[in-house]
């Protein structure tokens, strides 16, 4: 293990850590029009097995597309819809990596395959152990975020409107931020 590993990630224990979604959030942020539109999804499930070589680490998540929340029940809908999710279909996306990396920034890079409507691609994520602490039930927690974009179209979501300037209603950019909270497991 490097000395940049062992800096980044105090306290991180080899083991199974479960994702807590009560005190996680998985958002994205995608332009719309001339802003950007927010939504979180709010049921997901998630584990990361921390190796006795940090760098041999694994995460997976598994995410309901159906509980997508931009505020707006009208574009929640939209996003269910064949149009973007087709959660008739695909009700779930995917995420399981195969590699980890450390940063010059005492982070870490983790590379891993995200399946969206029955197409997988490669991403890549920028991730931060916030810490390692034990709450107040005795149970030791791990803190992390990781962020990363990737283009929609890359996974078959191409629904767009044009509009009169020339420009298309959504963008293809997505930005994804993970603030995860896994609890270790005995």
């Amino acid at each position: 293990m490097s000395e940049l590993t062992v800096a980044a990630a105090p306290g991180l224990e080899a083991g199974t850590w479960a994702v807590d979604p009560t005190h996680s959030e998985i958002s994205f942020t995608v332009r719309h029009l001339m802003s950007k539109v927010r939504g979180v999804f709010r049921e997901f499930e998630g584990e990361i097995v921390v190796a006795d070589d940090p760098l041999a680490s694994s995460a997976s998540a598994r995410i309901q597309l159906a509980s997508v929340d931009t505020g707006t029940a009208q574009r929640d809908d939209h996003l269910r819809s064949s149009d973007f999710f087709s959660v008739g279909t695909q009700p779930v996306m995917t995420f399981t990596s195969s590699a980890l990396r450390p940063t010059s920034n005492d982070g870490f890079t983790l590379v891993g395959d995200l399946t969206v409507n029955a197409v997988t691609r490669p991403v890549e994520l920028a991730v931060e152990v916030l810490g390692v602490e034990v709450n107040g039930y005795g149970q030791t927690i791990a803190g992390f975020e990781a962020t990363g974009e990737l283009n929609r179209k890359d996974f078959g979501i191409d629904w767009n409107m044009p509009l009169d300037s020339g420009r298309l209603m959504v963008g293809d950019k997505v930005t994804l931020t993970l603030t995860v909270q896994a609890a270790k497991q005995a």
